[in-house]
């Protein structure tokens, strides 16, 4: 699919994997539609530097369901050709010792929200014949580590919600793109090593989001279903796909509890 004079609409756009994606399209001159929090009007203005056809940032907080909720009405009508499904919180550490209020908002952010602007946008885009859904998963979705066992759960629901709806969108002119998506240099990043690395070795591969995000565009450019990562964190994620026992063994000959 073409991203040159496109509407893309990213949630959390103005950090991490969303604001380099945004700033990506804009080289493409594409209409980008930034879901954020809070306005950024030096990255608007980023973006139209860069060549961005226009900018409309939309103001919600994806951990609200009513303020989803209000998004989606605000966007009826709008022409939205890709959704980049990108917003993501992270909870972690041993399962007795995770805020169930985190753990709540976390799922709001990483699935109903998800499920929710996908439902709202999905209509104009199978009457308009044409459309894609990019849905951020996680390697985490397949490669379960103690301490992840939450946010593993979100980015597994990703995975099923999304190949699911690949099937349903079959013939419709509509397709989906899975991102699972390895450690990124981001602040989440620091986060993951900060919780996780009480417990188990953290691996130390990384890609930027300005690398990945090529990844992404070449995948929306030539109508890919999947992203997977390459390298030592690609051969891991095969083997807990493929060599479940094995990695198992390993996972759990590194965790400590205390």
């Amino acid at each position: 699919m073409e991203i040159t004079g496109r509407h893309i609409l990213i949630t959390g756009a103005n950090r991490g994997i969303g604001r380099a994606f945004a700033k990506i399209c804009a080289e493409d001159k594409a209409n980008l539609h930034l879901v954020v929090r809070n306005e950024d009007a030096e990255l608007v203005k980023e973006l139209s530097t860069l060549g961005a056809k226009s900018v409309t940032v939309w103001n919600a907080d994806l951990s609200d369901r009513s303020a989803v909720t209000a998004l989606v009405q605000k966007l009826k009508g709008v022409q939205i050709d890709i959704l980049f499904n990108n917003a993501g919180q992270l909870t972690g550490g041993l399962l007795e010792t995770q805020s169930m209020n985190e753990v709540s908002e976390m799922l709001q952010v990483n699935v109903n929200s998800l499920i929710e602007l996908t439902h709202g946008i999905l209509p104009g885009m199978l009457e308009r014949k044409r459309g894609k859904i990019i849905n951020n998963a996680s390697i985490a979705a397949y490669m379960y580590f103690p301490s992840n066992s939450t946010y593993a759960a979100s980015k597994a629901a990703v995975v099923a919600f999304t190949q699911c709806l690949s099937l349903e969108l079959k013939d419709t002119g509509v397709s989906t793109l899975l991102l699972i998506t390895p450690s990124i240099k981001t602040r989440m990043l620091d986060k993951v090593i900060d919780i996780f690395s009480k417990h188990i070795e953290v691996p130390d591969e990384a890609m930027s989001p300005s690398q990945y995000v090529k990844m992404i565009r070449e995948a929306i450019l030539h109508d890919l279903e999947v992203v997977e990562p390459s390298g030592l964190t690609g051969w891991a994620l095969k083997a807990a796909k493929f060599a479940k026992p094995l990695f198992d063994f390993e996972i759990k000959r590194r965790f400590h509890r205390s």
